[in-house]
């Protein structure tokens, strides 16, 4: 009974050795390399998207290049020239798109690099090269200033533009004008094809103004681009202002604040009565032809052509000038004789030494010039560079 117990016991021990052996450490270290033979996702469940698709040519600047991701986040996008020059962009929020910041060049080529991850963190990159459209037409805009130059304090940027402009909002992105005193400069719309510019009071005298623009990639109507990207940059001089008061046929010349010179004058005769207004001069000839053809409110014994008129500064596009007459001295600071221009003194073919010469001398393209106590009606804000008769809430 001894043995019987005794081999059963042995036999027991030896049973549950086995067991234990099998399964406890044998079961998990199978397991264990079961699932690390399991093979890890390698493909990206991220999907990125382009537009526009690799090889595209003809692309619009504006509006047509864009990031995308399904089933994922970009983390990185990079967008060159062909010279490797960054496009600057941004990924919106939620990591699911990325757009430039502003519109691209042009007759430009471009490579664009994406990088996204899934929610597994396993990244994916895209790629894609295209070419922007070359313009078949632009607006040819063409603006009133000679760069380098010294303009007065009066003076206004008028740019003008050959075709119409449909997208103004636009076009004024493309322009900038920076003032060396930080003045704020706007732009006011004349029309669809004129656009001026002005700070809201004269300009300081020396203040550096420089105009920034950036037109030639932006479609300022439909298939029609801006044509220009260039810098121009002006000085404004002296601070000269004219007063004309056609009531007393005088003239006061104030440089820097004080009054140079008060010269006797003639301004516009009943029915041809002085624009009322600040103009300003925008530009000058030692002589020019004035002729009365075209006016409609001119008869024939009024009518003149006159081939040489000296001294000629003009004030407005359809006509008023300030310039030395030969003719009606006998009115000058006596009454009004003129068809609408102010006349001062001078020779037959003009003189250094007349009231009219001397002015002339003086005198800077930009330089305001105010008539006041006329019967005529204010000067038109686009008639010439008029526009300080327009406030500054409405300019």
């Amino acid at each position: 009974m001894r043995r019987i117990r005794g081999g059963l016991t042995t036999g027991a021990l030896v049973l549950a050795t086995a067991a234990c052996s099998a399964g406890g450490g044998g079961g998990s270290d199978q397991a264990a390399a079961k699932m690390a033979a399991s093979p890890k996702p390698t493909v990206s469940a991220a999907r990125i998207d382009i537009e526009p698709k690799a090889g595209a040519t003809d692309v619009k600047p504006s509006g047509a290049l864009k990031v995308s991701v399904a089933s994922g986040k970009l983390s990185k996008v990079t967008v060159t020239d062909k010279d490797g020059k960054a496009v600057d962009g941004a990924i919106s929020a939620d990591g699911a798109s990325w757009v430039p910041k502003a519109g691209l060049a042009v007759s430009s080529q471009y490579k664009v690099t994406a990088l996204a991850s899934d929610a597994n963190g396993i990244a994916t990159q895209a790629e894609s090269t295209f070419g922007t459209l070359t313009p078949e037409k632009d607006a040819g805009p063409h603006d009133n200033i000679d760069d380098g130059s010294t303009y007065g304090v009066g003076m206004i940027v008028s740019l003008n533009f050959k075709k119409a402009v449909k997208d103004r909002d636009a076009a004024l992105k493309g322009i900038s004008i920076e003032a060396s005193d930080g003045s704020v400069v706007k732009g006011h719309w004349f029309g669809d094809d004129r656009v001026d510019f002005r700070p809201e009071k004269f300009w300081k005298p020396g203040t550096k103004v420089t105009v920034h623009y950036r037109l030639k990639s932006v479609e300022v109507s439909p298939d029609v681009y801006g044509g220009v990207d260039s810098d121009q940059t002006f000085t404004i001089g002296r601070d000269q202002q004219t007063t004309v008061d056609a009531r007393k046929d005088t003239m006061t010349v104030v440089r820097d604040g004080q009054t140079v010179d008060t010269i006797p004058i003639t301004a516009g005769k009943p029915g041809f009565d002085s624009w009322n207004g600040t103009m300003v001069i925008e530009e000058k000839a030692e002589r020019t032809r004035m002729s009365s053809q075209g006016l409609s409110n001119v008869s024939a014994a009024e009518s003149y052509d006159l081939s040489d008129v000296p001294h000629a500064m003009r004030l407005t596009d359809s006509g008023t000038y300030v310039h030395g007459n030969s003719w009606a001295v006998g009115a000058m600071g006596s009454y009004n004789a003129s068809h609408g221009c102010i006349g001062l003194q001078d020779a037959r073919y003009g003189s250094d030494g007349s009231d009219a010469g001397k002015y002339f001398r003086s005198a800077l393209v930009g330089d305001p010039v105010t008539v006041v106590n006329s019967k005529g009606a204010e000067v038109a804000a686009d008639n010439g560079l008029s526009g300080w008769n327009t406030d500054w809430k409405n300019w």
